[in-house]
């Protein structure tokens, strides 16, 4: 039986891609288990810089897999909850990835498929993608997922789809915000590669610590505290070596070293 992920690196770019087509990339406890290592493991590799997402076949990800999910409803409380708490960590690790991170959506995204979407720092998906956070159709909710979702979409938004299980188009994902980029599939890969080129023009450290700054303004009350820390990080990333070699080399009219 092939493996339900394949990771492939060219040079600083790794691919993640889910591997089971036949079941729309719909995801189980060990395909959950894998892509929680393989992000683990990108997040402490310094040759990796960004990390793409992918799906092979027709769909990006149906979400959870639909005999996993009967086999839980047939277990405990208990056994539920630590189920539910694998599936948080893998969204948690991949929202606070420090590396890049594009969702490449070429077909379908359900449930926790959305959840991935979601928690990727950039997606891009083609015309005919379909997404819904379709749970409360078997009397459940997206809870898991909620704060990624939250976070991409807005909770005026997210309660609509959270509670009426509709599906909707790429269009209109673009429009709540869960996708930054329609472009056609024939488009798709040409529209990842530029995000690519762009992502690896940055520096490294800048790059890993921009979703770090967004998520620290949102959560800080205190403006003051808020003004000191972003004084602190500017401070320390002018005087660190990337940031000495990024204003070196924009005075220099010459590219940085990490572009090579």
């Amino acid at each position: 039986m092939p493996e339900p992920l394949s990771t492939h690196r060219t040079g600083a770019v790794l691919r993640l891609r889910l591997e089971r087509p036949e079941l729309h990339n719909a995801f189980d406890a060990g395909l959950i288990a894998l892509l929680t290592d393989a992000l683990a493991a990108a997040a402490a590799d310094a040759q990796v810089r960004v990390v793409v997402l992918e799906g092979a076949g027709a769909s990006f990800s149906a979400g959870a897999d639909l005999n996993w999910m009967r086999g839980m409803a047939a277990a405990s409380e208990a056994a539920n909850r630590e189920d539910a708490l694998a599936l948080a960590r893998l969204m948690r690790t991949l929202d606070e990835l420090p590396k890049p991170t594009i969702a490449r959506v070429h077909g379908a995204a359900f449930g926790g498929g959305v959840g991935l979407v979601a928690c990727c720092d950039i997606a891009i998906g083609v015309p005919e993608a379909k997404f819904g956070l379709t749970e409360s159709r078997l009397g459940l909710l997206p809870a898991v997922i909620s704060p990624y979702v939250v976070a991409a979409i807005g909770p005026r938004q997210a309660r609509r789809w959270f509670a009426t299980a509709e599906v909707f188009d790429a269009a209109q994902a673009l429009r709540i915000g869960l996708l930054h980029e329609v472009v056609p599939a024939d488009a798709l890969d040409a529209a990842v590669e530029r995000q690519l080129s762009l992502l690896l023009k940055a520096g490294p450290l800048a790059a890993a610590a921009a979703k770090s700054l967004v998520r620290g303004v949102l959560a800080t009350g205190d403006r003051d505290a808020l003004d000191a820390a972003n004084a602190t990080l500017i401070a320390k990333l002018r005087v660190s070596p990337e940031g000495q070699e990024g204003l070196s080399a924009f005075l220099d009219k010459r590219p940085p070293h990490w572009t090579a």
